[in-house]
């Protein structure tokens, strides 16, 4: 059988100089609509989960049952690829180590999302080593949201994942190579990638490596279908 990690989009961090985001940190993925931002976080959540790694996915557009139902699809399609039929084991660490916040209808705040990760860690022991935020929109936050996020993970000792919607209308880069719209906050982010659609496929380049430059062919190619990367 293939190890998960064999085949996760989080390969392209192998080729990081820490081969992590990290504890304290804020990542990014930067893709425009449709390309699979939503598949390769949960990707990037899957192999948390299954590395006995405790996480909390926010969604900020889809209500739980939505974004179960994409775990789920996701999950089979894994099992599928990597010739699994007894997933047992599998099933139990994803409801083990996984906890899902939704906020609805503009919800969501700071003070909203530290007072429900304090309730998890007092009420149910679950204390998580990485966050994913689905769903915020970055065009109209402030960026003092973003600060606070990071705020977040260095009290609470987690990496925090987001998601980051570009437009191919809108070519803006700034001087370090990364596009809109994380050209004008980029500082506060330890590592930024990019999904994008090829004529020859679809890939995930590192544009931003902690203090180092990413470099855009520093990359791995992804299955159309699956968003597993191929071997």
């Amino acid at each position: 059988m293939i190890p998960f990690s064999s085949v996760s989009p989080l390969k392209i961090l192998e080729k990081s100089s820490q081969g992590a985001l990290g504890a304290g940190n804020l990542g990014v993925l930067i893709a425009r609509a449709g390309v699979g931002k939503t598949a390769c976080l949960i990707h990037i959540a899957f192999d948390k989960i299954f590395s006995q790694e405790k996480l909390v996915h926010v969604a900020l557009e889809e209500g739980p049952e939505k974004v179960m139902s994409y775990y789920s699809v996701i999950y089979y399609d894994l099992l599928k690829a990597l010739g699994i039929t007894d997933d047992y084991e599998y099933r139990m660490r994803i409801e083990r180590n996984r906890m899902i916040l939704a906020y609805l209808n503009q919800s969501f705040d700071l003070d909203r999302l530290r007072n429900n990760l304090k309730n998890l860690a007092e009420g149910l022991q679950f204390t998580p080593d990485a966050l994913i935020v689905d769903g915020l929109d970055f065009e109209k936050t402030d960026r003092k949201v973003f600060e606070g996020l990071k705020d977040i993970a260095q009290e609470a000792e987690t990496e925090i994942w987001l998601s980051a919607l570009s437009h191919r209308h809108i070519t803006e880069v700034n001087d370090h190579g990364i596009p809109y719209p994380c050209s004008q906050i980029d500082d506060l982010f330890s590592l930024i990638v990019q999904l994008k659609a090829e004529p020859s496929g679809i890939f995930l380049s590192l544009l931003k490596d902690h203090d180092q430059p990413g470099f855009p062919d520093t990359h791995v190619r992804l299955d159309p279908n699956t968003f597993l990367a191929m071997v």
